[in-house]
């Protein structure tokens, strides 16, 4: 009879005896669901959040076209800074940001108070959001119950780097990174950039770090104030900027210039930095002007590539200052 759950399936017998069917529950069970989707379709699976993160990095524009809305509320292309510490500083600085995501029943200390009192000031969008639902926004990133969303940097373009400079009424000096694909270094860079009077940060479409959270987060306020332009092609870009009268200074181990004896820090110049280990490609090293390095001992065989810029960037500066002074 149609409805009568404690119908009895057909009496099936075999060899073993007779054994009594499900009714169809057990092929009803397995009809309907499909082919197992792929690893990066299933949400809950580490490939999904990589081939997201991916996307974000690949294409920094990725958010700022609108589109759909994710179940979480964010968009694709943005990302999130977690923890309560980091989002304290994220809004301290003013990073831009489009909501703010709190974990519901959370325990309130002095820096949750802060951060919705920022958040109000700003009338930021303020959304509740379980537990589970925060650990997939941040990708299981320690967030202690808050997070905030930031849009996809929008990336400049060389020529405003130069217009910075040139309403600073400085020479420009600009980085340009060649295969640095560490989110923390180009975040380290960007402080450096921001200490020692850089005008801006070139980094290549490809194999390389892009502007997400990871890089806020160890920018700081930096990654506010310096700005970063995004090229296809960095070899084309830093040929353009020789064209502009701009000196494309190679920084390697193997420099034929120390930096202490850098006689073009005080001409507009950009300075061009390789990956650890890997150094500036080749089409770099021939594109550049001068090669410089940094003295160091004998018993120190490289250095961190956001080290090394900031010891660069730095002497630099005490060129343009001395020449300044002059």
């Amino acid at each position: 009879m149609a409805g009568n759950s404690s119908r009895r399936g057909a009496v099936r017998r075999t060899k073993k005896g007779a054994t009594v069917g499900s009714g169809g529950v057990r092929r009803r069970a397995l009809e309907g669901k499909g082919p197992t989707p792929k690893a990066a379709d299933r949400p809950a699976h580490k490939a999904y959040a990589k081939k997201s993160s991916a996307g974000s990095a690949g294409d920094g524009r990725a958010g700022a076209r609108g589109g759909k809305v994710r179940r979480d509320g964010t968009r694709p292309g943005s990302d999130q800074v977690a923890g309560r510490n980091s989002v304290l500083e994220a809004l301290q600085e003013d990073v831009p940001a489009t909501q703010l995501t709190v974990m519901q029943r959370l325990d309130m200390d002095e820096r949750v108070r802060e951060i919705l009192r920022l958040a109000g000031a700003r009338n930021l969008p303020i959304a509740e959001a379980s537990r589970s639902d925060l650990d997939k926004m941040t990708d299981h990133a320690v967030h202690q119950g808050v997070a905030l969303t930031i849009p996809a940097y929008q990336y400049a373009d060389v020529e405003e780097l130069l217009e910075i400079a040139r309403d600073a009424f400085e020479p420009p000096l600009l980085v340009a990174l060649d295969g640095i694909t560490d989110p923390r270094n180009l975040g380290a860079i960007l402080r450096s950039a921001g200490a020692f009077g850089a005008h801006g940060v070139i980094i290549p479409e490809r194999r390389s770090a892009g502007m997400t959270a990871s890089v806020y987060k160890v920018a700081a306020g930096a990654a506010s104030r310096v700005r970063v332009a995004q090229v296809t092609n960095l070899n084309r870009a830093l040929a353009s900027l020789k064209d502009k009268g701009v000196f494309v200074l190679g920084l390697d181990a193997e420099g034929d210039v120390a930096t202490r004896s850098l006689e073009l820090g005080t001409e507009p110049a950009v300075l061009v930095v390789g990956a650890e280990g890997k150094g500036l490609s080749r089409l770099a090293r021939e594109t550049a002007d001068q090669v410089v390095s940094i003295p160091m001992g004998a018993a120190t065989e490289s250095l961190n590539a956001s080290v090394a810029t900031a010891i660069a960037l730095y002497e630099i500066a005490g060129v343009r200052e001395r020449q300044g002074r002059a």
